[in-house]
């Protein structure tokens, strides 16, 4: 397992982190107990931060996760989280209430990276002056350690950067094999300030795997599979022969520090955990896939 200096909170975070969507069953059924099993497999494995929210599974994915650190293993993890849940606002004081049942969930005293989740739902504003003063409040008060936040729409990602007041940013499918748009500004912006970064998706929603998700719109899934078909030089075996150049593409950027994984099985973790070994594609083929789709966004804001 590779390791890196999460910005500039100085957290040692593992490259490859454990998104909590799948614990919840939010891609198909999955089974408590090899949930439990998988979360204590990464933890031997190196990985050392899990990523959630309440709007996994309704809370389902913080329950799983809460029920398997029991025993001491709390402590061996970052634990990320987001605020707010399912129907909720982004008010100041239900964003406290979000966060005081991510906690009671999570079986947690505190959460180290508390992050606003799909920040483009609501104006700006309310997250200046409603969602950031309530996760500040939280901080000073020890319940979270780190503030950051979450959205696909870059230049709103941009504009929080230059706030300077968030300690990390997360994106999906903006840095992936047929979507790299968040390289040119986002993430040299993201470095200057010492700003975390985590990558989610970069299998795209199952696009780069072969088993796009069903909510797709067909116009999306047409034009990746365009995309995806200029890639064939990159498979490396059939089927899902995207599946390791696509995790090696985004674990061997320097300026992402946390590629997630949605792994759904014990298996499919072992296997993205191999991966994150130090190799990422080679100079010519990374070059190839950047002039590509040089500032081509597959995902519309």
């Amino acid at each position: 397992m590779e390791y890196t200096t999460f910005g500039r909170t100085g957290l040692r975070v593992s490259k490859l982190g454990l998104g909590g969507a799948p614990l919840a069953g939010v891609f198909g059924p999955t089974d408590e107990r090899e949930v439990e099993k998988m979360i204590h497999e990464a933890i031997d494995g190196g990985i050392n931060i899990i990523d959630t929210a309440p709007r996994y599974g309704r809370g389902e994915s913080e329950r799983r996760i809460g029920r398997a650190l029991r025993g001491g293993k709390r402590n061996q993890v970052i634990l990320a989280s987001k605020a707010v849940g399912p129907d909720e606002s982004f008010r100041y004081e239900e964003t406290i209430r979000s966060v005081e049942q991510s906690l009671e969930r999570l079986e947690t005293d505190w959460i180290d990276l508390m992050q606003i989740h799909d920040a483009e739902q609501v104006p700006y504003e309310t997250i200046v002056g409603e969602t950031l003063p309530a996760l500040e409040k939280l901080r000073e008060d020890g319940k979270i350690r780190y503030i950051g936040v979450s959205t696909r729409v870059l230049p709103l990602l941009m504009r929080f950067v230059r706030l300077n007041r968030f300690d990390s940013i997360q994106f999906y499918a903006r840095y992936m094999l047929i979507d790299h748009t968040a390289k040119d500004e986002l993430l040299p912006l993201a470095a200057e300030a010492g700003i975390g970064v985590i990558n989610g998706s970069v299998l795209g929603l199952g696009l780069l795997a072969d088993t796009p998700a069903p909510f797709l719109n067909r116009t999306i899934v047409e034009e990746a599979a365009e995309r995806i078909e200029q890639l064939r030089f990159l498979r490396k075996r059939e089927p899902h022969g995207l599946v390791e150049p696509a995790m090696r593409f985004s674990l061997a950027q320097p300026a992402v520090h946390v590629t997630l994984t949605g792994a759904a099985t014990r298996e499919v973790l072992r296997t993205n955990m191999t991966y994150c070994d130090g190799k990422g594609l080679e100079p010519e083929e990374l070059d190839r896939v950047y002039a590509l789709f040089q500032g081509k966004k597959l995902f519309k804001e």
